[in-house]
């Protein structure tokens, strides 16, 4: 008889989600069957991940503090009850999920086994005090080993049915050769400057290297898109800030590469297989190690840096950004 598997995630951040996308595989390869998983709404990840056939099917719950917590645990609860899950393993630190599935009376509950956690893990095998130094990809690759789940990939990996994709967006299937800029991110620090999009443009158009430009982002950043157009003057920037996930994953398949903001469309451009370059410079290029951004920082920047000042975007100029593309396509 088939079991039951449920991976719980309760980041919040599209990007965070990509990243975990090798370790959900490789659970689903462990017990040679699909997989359910329990995600935040905001992740939108049953738009983004419809596709991928190790996934059954997608649960929505939030994981909040204060008066909520306990509606959210007897909500996780329920859906726990409903489905009668023979494993939940939880790839985060939270209590939540361990607690509603010690509820539910499930038997194998794996996580890390962060402090009150552990009381709810009925799998004994945690991780190290010092493993909570490490990045959440690197978490997530010390709790499969220790639970002797292997792992073939590191690298997040994205399938998506096109032809689901170009319903709704006729207007993003133009002719010529197209690339885009992701020109927003979660964190205004993190976000190159309009006028160095601008001026990068002119400098790729001159080389001959697109005929338009999807400008990825967010309805709530649509003003950074407008002003890149405005300013620029130019007919070649097509603005997607209107567009919803499934649009904007349209837009990026179909770009010969991609350049933008460390953010969420960053991480989905890489997993898309879109060659993508990643403008770095106020935060650490080592938490890219296991995907496949190629990214491009100040000629005196510092791996450790973590500067929640935009003004340390500057220092990425648009001639050198150009160079580091060419040299990398």
């Amino acid at each position: 008889m088939n079991k039951k598997i449920c991976i719980v995630y309760t980041h919040h951040k599209l990007g965070d989600l990509i990243w975990q996308l090798p370790y959900i595989k490789a659970i689903s390869d462990h017990h040679d069957q699909k997989v359910d998983l329990v995600v935040r709404k905001k992740t939108q990840a049953k738009d983004i991940l419809k596709d991928l056939n190790h996934i059954n099917k997608i649960h929505y719950n939030e994981f909040r503090k204060g008066l909520a917590y306990w509606i959210d645990v007897f909500k996780l609860k329920k859906i726990f009850d409903l489905e009668k899950y023979d494993y939940v393993y939880i790839l985060d630190k939270v209590n939540k999920p361990a607690i509603a599935a010690k509820l539910a009376g499930i038997k194998n509950i794996i996580g890390p086994g962060f402090k009150n956690q552990k009381k709810w893990i009925t799998v004994k095998n945690y991780l190290d005090e010092k493993d909570w130094k490490l990045n959440y990809s690197e978490q997530s690759q010390k709790l499969l080993k220790i639970n002797s789940i292997i792992l073939n990939d590191k690298f997040p990996d994205l399938e998506v049915n096109i032809e689901r994709l170009k319903v709704g967006n006729n207007d993003l299937m133009i002719d010529g050769k197209k690339i885009a800029f992701g020109v927003d991110s979660f964190e205004d620090y993190k976000m190159w400057f309009e006028e160095d999009f601008i001026k990068l443009a002119d400098l790729l158009h001159e080389k001959g290297l697109f005929d338009y430009i999807y400008l990825v982002c967010g309805p709530d950043k649509s003003n950074v898109a407008k002003k890149i157009i405005n300013d620029s003057g130019k007919k070649y920037f097509i603005d997607c800030s209107n567009k919803d996930l499934i649009g904007v994953i349209l837009a990026i398949k179909n770009s010969a590469f991609y350049i933008g903001n460390n953010s969420g469309p960053l991480n989905l451009s890489a997993a898309l297989g879109v060659k993508t370059f990643g403008l770095i410079a106020n935060d650490p290029v080592s938490e890219l190690k296991y995907s496949k951004i190629t990214p491009i920082t100040p000629q005196d920047y510092k791996d450790d840096i973590w500067t929640r000042n935009r003004e340390g975007m500057k220092k990425l100029k648009p001639d050198e950004v150009l160079n580091k593309i060419i040299n990398n396509l």
